[in-house]
């Protein structure tokens, strides 16, 4: 997945415009419901792809992009996809680890986040959320012209290898911290001259059948 980020440090790319401008928007989908477990698509795109070079490597907000740390043992695994967390008896299964790890005194660590990039109507900027599959934690940072109106969250990847490994795959997510919408609209809301950003500001505002109807 390319992704087009309009703002960096603050700045509207200008440039974004002239290879947008004669594009469509692809197919608007519907919200998915506002909940700490939701089923989601997830693509991945990296900053050495031909149409992010220009953006090196910043997000929408002026950070720099960071992939997740390796997938650690996650401490359960979903016997079906469209299941959703809800106790003891939700189906899920538990995993062991292979070898035993001796008793250590828990101390805080600084979590370590990967980026990632998404519609911001649907998933506000700092967004934090957890692949429950792989136990990997991510924060919304970027969006992109192909995510505006769709359920689909982009991770950042290091290589090319890495984002294509990882393709297209159906993965249930735990949201950890939803972002802020109200500090979403504030960063897009100036930059409406491009339709993508348009559209999630839109939503944003309520305006859902607006957002759907823009092409």
């Amino acid at each position: 997945m390319r992704i087009h980020s309009a703002l960096v440090f603050g700045t509207v790319v200008l440039s974004l415009g002239a290879c947008t401008s004669s594009r469509h928007l692809p197919p608007y989908e519907p919200p998915l419901a506002r909940t700490g477990f939701q089923n989601v698509r997830t693509t991945a795109y990296t900053h050495t792809e031909s149409d992010h070079e220009q953006y090196g490597n910043r997000t929408a907000l002026g950070g720099i992009l960071r992939a997740a740390p390796p997938p650690v043992v996650p401490r359960a695994i979903p016997v079906a996809q469209e299941q959703i967390f809800r106790g003891p008896d939700s189906g899920y299964q538990q995993i062991a680890y292979v070898r035993r790890q001796p008793f250590l005194r828990p101390k805080f660590v600084e979590p370590v986040y990967g980026s990632a990039a998404a519609d911001w109507s649907r998933w506000p900027a700092g967004t934090i959320f957890r692949i429950v599959s792989t136990g990997q934690l991510y924060r919304v940072e970027d969006y992109g012209w192909a995510l505006a109106g769709r359920n689909t969250i982009d991770l950042y990847m290091a290589t090319p290898n890495d984002m294509n490994g990882w393709g297209t795959r159906q993965e249930l997510i735990q949201i950890v911290q939803w972002g802020d919408p109200a500090e979403s609209l504030r960063h897009l809301a100036p930059h409406t001259r491009y339709r993508h950003i348009k559209r999630m500001v839109l939503e944003l505002e309520g305006h859902e059948h607006a957002a759907a109807a823009l092409d």
